[in-house]
């Protein structure tokens, strides 16, 4: 199946933000256990924060100091941040080679990769306000697709825990929580 990673952006983005506004605790915990609710935010708006500079051809080292403290209203940094990223995926000419930290990569697998960690942890954000934790059936598929042949890469970065069993025949947003170390079934 074929998917349209700028509209995936665009859902993830979306999927996020509702759970941003679900928010009444800041300091809830979350199923990532090194973060609070404000940590996972931060850590997301600040991923975001690259995207423009990065987009743009900079390197890290180039693109550092467009990369503004955050202040203020989390859920309107999110929103400041969000829109200037997804506005930098569509208007940026996909074969665009894009400078990350670990070398150059294309535009696609550094779109998908932030497609991913902004999916999952839309589901830990959901987990940690006690909102609905569905996903888009479109957005976990395209992110399934792309992390479940990474399985391997996944489990030696040292970026996720260990993958979750879960059976088989799991619901497939279940089998994508699980993949990266977290138990679809956890309550907080």
């Amino acid at each position: 199946m074929a998917f349209d990673w700028f509209e995936l952006a665009r859902i993830a983005h979306r999927e996020f933000g509702a759970r941003v506004a679900a928010i009444t605790d800041w300091s809830a915990p979350t199923p990532d256990h090194e973060w609070d609710v404000t940590q996972l935010v931060r850590h997301v708006i600040e991923e975001q924060q690259w995207v423009p500079p990065l987009l743009a051809g900079k390197t890290v080292g180039e693109a550092t100091p467009d990369i503004e403290p955050l202040h203020g209203d989390m859920r309107s940094e999110w929103e400041r941040y969000s829109d200037a990223a997804i506005h930098a995926w569509s208007s940026t000419d996909p074969h665009t080679p894009v400078h990350l930290s670990y070398g150059t990569v294309p535009l696609e697998p550094y779109l998908r990769q932030q497609i991913a960690d902004v999916t999952i942890h839309a589901w830990d954000l959901a987990k940690a306000t006690g909102s609905d934790d569905t996903l888009d059936p479109q957005l976990v598929a395209g992110v399934w697709s792309d992390l479940d042949g990474q399985r391997e890469m996944l489990s030696e970065s040292g970026l996720f825990a260990d993958p979750v069993d879960v059976p088989d025949d799991a619901p497939l947003q279940d089998r994508l929580i699980a993949l990266t170390g977290r138990d679809p079934r956890q309550r907080i």
